[in-house]
C-alpha cells in the first residue's frame, strides 16, 4: 500500500503554509481593531474594490457565503460598512465601507504592506521571484476566483 506523507504533500504544505502567514497577520488586525479573519477580508475586499456584493466578496476571498454574512453583520453593526438593495433584485445587496470602515482600510493598507515587506525580507531575491512566478502559474492553471469577480463586475457595468 502507497502512503501519502502530508509533510511533502504540496496541497497540505500550502495550506499549512497559508494557515501560518495568515495567523501571523491577524495579529496585527486583531490587536488593532479586534477584527477575526472574516471581517478582515470582507473590509480589504471593500476596501480594495468599492462596492461588492456578498457573492463577489466570497468568491474574491474565497470564503464561504455565511463567513461573508457575519462578517458583513459585524461590519455593519460597527458602522464600518452600508448595505444598499440592488434596484433591479431586491434579493441583491450592495455593499459599501462607510467613512469610519474606510478610514480603518486606510490605517490598515501599510500595516498589511510592512508586514509583506518584512516576510519577503527573509527570502533571497531569487527565491522572492520564484515564489511569485510559481504562485502565478499554479493560480493561472487552477483558475483563480479573482478572475470570475472581474468577469461579474464588467457585465454589471455594461
Amino acid at each position: 500500500m502507497e502512503i501519502l506523507e502530508l509533510e511533502s504533500f504540496l496541497p497540505y504544505r500550502l495550506y499549512r503554509l497559508a494557515d501560518s502567514v495568515s495567523r501571523e497577520f491577524s495579529k496585527i488586525y486583531r490587536d488593532r481593531h479586534g477584527l477575526t479573519r472574516p471581517e478582515w477580508r470582507t473590509l480589504s475586499g471593500l476596501g480594495q474594490h468599492g462596492t461588492m456584493t456578498a457573492t463577489e466578496l466570497g468568491e474574491q476571498s474565497a470564503m464561504h457565503k455565511t463567513k461573508v454574512s457575519r462578517a458583513v453583520a459585524e461590519l455593519e453593526r460597527r458602522r464600518w460598512l452600508t448595505r444598499t438593495p440592488d434596484e433591479k433584485d431586491r434579493r441583491v445587496e450592495h455593499l459599501a465601507l462607510t467613512k469610519a470602515g474606510l478610514a480603518a482600510y486606510r490605517e490598515m493598507v501599510p500595516l498589511a504592506k510592512a508586514f509583506e515587506r518584512e516576510l519577503l525580507a527573509k527570502l533571497s531575491e531569487g527565491d522572492r521571484a520564484a515564489i511569485t512566478k510559481g504562485l502565478t502559474a499554479l493560480e493561472g492553471s487552477l483558475g483563480r476566483a479573482k478572475v470570475r469577480v472581474e468577469a461579474n463586475r464588467s457585465e454589471r457595468n455594461a
